[in-house]
């Protein structure tokens, strides 16, 4: 990755912590200590003039695998 692209990225990181301080915080929270087996996971999606959709799952080891296994792809 050349400089100019991690600037760019480094902009849109601060612009968005900029927009969404709670959600940064939040997101440092959850983060803070990791997710373990049984830990349910909820999203909710709410469109202007639509009703909210909301899904969640709760974590299994088979996850937590997965999850580990693509660390090492990096």
């Amino acid at each position: 990755m050349n400089a100019a692209s991690i600037i760019k990225i480094m902009n849109a990181k601060a612009q968005f912590s900029k927009n969404h301080p709670k959600f940064e915080a939040f997101l440092q929270s959850v983060f803070s200590r990791p997710i373990e087996e049984g830990t349910v996971i909820e999203v909710t999606i709410t469109r202007p003039g639509e009703e909210p959709v909301t899904a969640n799952i709760k974590v299994q080891q088979s996850d937590l695998d997965l999850l580990t296994e693509l660390k090492g792809l990096t």
